[in-house]
């Protein structure tokens, strides 16, 4: 079988490695010889889809990641009370990871193998590519190239707004595996451990009525800062938040895959964790055809939609539903909604709810 991959960075390379772990053939295009990744990018990956990553995929490095054991959310409006916390009997929630130092990795692994080739695009995929023939599956990760555009337009979007700001923090040493994130009057932030003298934070902050610049801030994170003596804050890199479900996942032999099946609010850190949930499904489907000796074919991604649409949908729009919920209750005088809130935190079967709903998304 051979698969062609289209697009660049942690999905499509995740994608790529957990084929060729099949001893599938994978030719991988992307744009640039030497992409640019922030250094201050970090991702959140639940504590079952960790262990899915490292058997299915790639061996994280020791040195590549950091254990979150205990989430605290707070609100400014009750004085930054704790609101909500998440903790399992001191076990790991979820892992922090670098983008740029996981991307590596993996691209030093994939040059190694046979089965994967890397072909930089010097002008966008077009029809006479397409009429080649030559790959029994393509799968598109780029939202804004020829493919996305011709067959991937359909889809629900909603404009948030805001605008993402992250960071890493240098501070003074101190027993650092308690995840933060507290809902302000501009938006969200949170703060991440990666280590115990590095915090990431993502930021983001409401546009539609004020604009900030790097200053403000970073104004707003130290006025925001929980518990950190902060030595350094790196350079800030921004991004547009918005929110989209596409309306069909594949077209013939093409599938859509990643961000462009699903993009949410980062506030719940569930992005990268969707993809891999849907790599998980995609894989399995896989699997099973190549056990059963069957052809791997278009009816895969029929397979592989009808099994994860609906779910992500709903999960999606959950998503949204918590950002409306805190952009409405900042919006409002009341502290009831705050305090309603708090009196959900400690019921701990809804607690233990919460936690495998983050864990596993819409699959337990």
């Amino acid at each position: 079988m051979n698969v062609c991959i289209v697009g660049e960075g942690l999905t499509a390379l995740s994608l790529a490695k957990s084929l060729i772990n099949k001893k599938i053939n994978v030719h991988y295009y992307h744009k640039s010889r030497n992409s640019n990744f922030s250094s201050n990018r970090t991702i959140g990956i639940s504590k079952s889809n960790f262990e899915f990553f490292k058997e299915k995929i790639f061996q994280v490095s020791k040195n590549n990641y950091w254990k979150i054991n205990r989430i605290e959310i707070y609100t400014d409006k009750i004085n930054k009370e704790n609101l909500l916390k998440f903790e399992n009997n001191k076990k790991d929630l979820f892992y922090i990871i670098k983008n740029d130092e996981l991307l590596k990795s993996l691209k030093s692994n994939l040059i190694k193998s046979k089965f994967f080739k890397k072909i930089i695009l010097k002008k966008d995929i077009n029809e006479d590519f397409l009429n080649k023939k030559e790959y029994d599956l393509i799968i598109n990760c780029d939202a804004n190239n020829f493919l996305a555009k011709k067959y991937f337009t359909k889809k629900i979007i909603k404009n948030y707004y805001n605008l993402a700001y992250t960071t890493i923090l240098r501070h003074k040493k101190i027993e650092n595996n308690i995840a933060t994130q507290i809902f302000t009057k501009q938006g969200p932030i949170a703060f991440l451990p990666i280590s115990n003298t590095e915090t990431s934070v993502v930021y983001s902050i409401d546009i539609k009525n004020k604009k900030f610049d790097n200053i403000d801030v970073i104004d707003l994170i130290n006025k925001n800062n929980p518990k950190y003596k902060i030595n350094k804050i790196d350079k800030l890199n921004s991004f547009e938040l918005s929110s989209s479900n596409l309306r069909n996942y594949y077209n013939k032999n093409i599938l859509a895959f990643g961000d462009m099946l699903h993009r949410v609010h980062p506030l719940a850190g569930q992005g990268f964790n969707m993809t891999i949930r849907d790599l998980r499904i995609l894989i399995k489907i896989i699997e099973d055809k190549i056990e059963l000796g069957m052809q791997l074919d278009s009816q895969i991604l029929d397979e592989f939609e009808k099994k994860t649409k609906d779910k992500n949908f709903v999960f999606s729009k959950a998503i949204d539903l918590i950002y409306e919920f805190f952009n409405f209750d900042k919006k409002v005088q009341s502290k009831s909604f705050s305090k309603i809130l708090k009196g959900i935190g400690k019921n701990k079967r809804l607690n233990s709810y919460f936690i495998k709903l983050a864990d596993t998304g819409m699959n337990f």
